[in-house]
């Protein structure tokens, strides 16, 4: 079973959907939102598969209600403004429904469901939404299960590359993520956080201690990891030194 949120300001908008959605019994609708607020409050609450999200609501819009969600669901966006149609498309929704729209139309974006990769591919909108324009995001978006959940970036200790993909070490798990290390240095705010090796970045403000050897150092995190500076990289604690 697929848990389904319903999200549109019009009343007639939110029955075709649950119209159309009736051929899909895999697909159960467990609530519906008018306004962007409600909309919050009924994601949070029961943790939706997918959701059907009008762009143009009251309260929020569309794309401030995902910056609000706990975890990412997998979404179908509607409007009837066309002119929103690329920006959907770029932030990789599982399709767009421009109102009005038919039954044929419908089918062919719940078809898209079984094609989609799921709830990873919303993550650019999301986390280009809560970063802001020319900022490091104060959080990003990270996989836990199936779904995506925001992270403060002040939580993550330190960053350990794993093959092409890396984990994140936090202050109450740890997490992975699909994005290689540099990808990932590349999002962090290069004035908290540091690469110290090829395989490593660290939070400057999780560092508790640091014990000098010859030509390396190891960085005693907050979470009692230890985490080794490589010869390559050594200058850029040294350059820390006071």
């Amino acid at each position: 079973m697929n848990k389904v949120i319903i999200i549109d300001d019009e009343a007639a908008g939110r029955s075709l959907i649950r119209e159309y959605l009736a051929d899909y019994p895999k697909y159960i609708p467990l609530g519906e939102a008018n306004n962007g607020v409600d909309a919050v409050r009924l994601c949070n609450e029961y943790e939706p598969d997918l959701i059907f999200l009008d762009v143009q609501m009251p309260g929020l819009n569309g794309f401030e209600v995902l910056t609000r969600l706990a975890a990412i669901p997998r979404v179908i966006f509607s409007t009837a403004y066309d002119q929103y149609a690329l920006e959907a498309f770029d932030v990789h929704a599982v399709d767009y429904l421009l109102k009005p729209y038919t039954k044929e139309r419908f089918s062919r974006a719940m078809e898209k469901l079984n094609l989609e990769r799921g709830p990873n591919t919303i993550a650019p909108l999301a986390e280009s939404l809560l970063a802001g324009p020319g900022t490091y995001p104060a959080r990003i978006l990270v996989n836990k299960g199936r779904k995506l959940i925001p992270l403060a970036t002040a939580d993550i200790i330190w960053v350990e590359a794993d093959g092409d993909y890396a984990r994140l070490h936090c202050t109450e798990a740890t997490y992975h993520s699909n994005y290689g290390i540099s990808a990932i240095e590349e999002k962090l705010d290069p004035a908290t956080f540091l690469r110290v090796h090829r395989s490593h970045i660290v939070n400057l403000s999780a560092v508790r201690e640091a014990h000098r050897y010859a030509r390396s150092y190891d960085l005693i995190m907050r979470n009692g990891d230890a985490v080794r500076v490589s010869r390559g990289y050594v200058d850029r604690v040294r350059d820390l030194t006071f």
